[in-house]
């Protein structure tokens, strides 16, 4: 019984599949962070050169 609780107290592969999947989602939050931050701003970019583009042709 004791093997088993001492082969349990020092295995570590479950903390390290934990600390992946907190990078992966860390990263996750930030991409979709920074694509909501740059999404408005694109497309007001996308928006001004359309309406100046239209201004120009008319």
């Amino acid at each position: 019984m004791q093997a088993l609780v001492s082969r349990f107290v020092k295995d570590e592969s479950g903390a390290t599949a934990i600390e992946y999947g907190l990078i992966a989602s860390l990263i996750a939050v930030a991409i979709i962070t920074a694509a909501t931050l740059l999404g408005s701003r694109i497309g007001y970019t996308f928006n001004n050169v359309a309406s100046k583009l239209q201004s120009t042709n008319s």
